[in-house]
């Protein structure tokens, strides 16, 4: 029950126009949920690597539109369309830039 209030509430601040405050807010909560499910593909798609900065670079690479319907998967599950859009995202080359920056390593 929680999950789909999340859901109606996201789509609801998605679809209107919103405050500065309200907007950063939606935002934030998006980013946090998609955070769950880009960690969770990652470790599954690149064993072995740290997941957490890895996360952090694709989340920081990716749109606002892209976020949005990541966090969705926290609700939905996750779909084949979910990790293709997260690996399409970290292939960019700021987010690969972004890794490699933070020089990860084998855990």
């Amino acid at each position: 029950m929680r999950s789909l209030a999340f859901l109606g509430a996201l789509t609801g601040l998605c679809a209107c126009q919103m405050s500065a405050p309200l907007q950063q807010s939606a935002e934030e909560v998006a980013r946090g949920q998609a955070k769950t499910v880009v960690n969770t593909v990652v470790e599954s798609k690149m064993p072995g690597l740290n997941a957490a900065p890895v996360t952090d670079c694709i989340i920081d690479n990716a749109s606002m539109n892209e976020v949005f319907t990541i966090a969705k998967a926290a609700v939905t599950g996750i779909d084949d369309s979910t990790v293709s859009t997260v690996m399409d995202v970290a292939k960019r080359p700021d987010t690969v830039t972004c890794i490699a920056k933070n020089k990860l390593g084998l855990n």
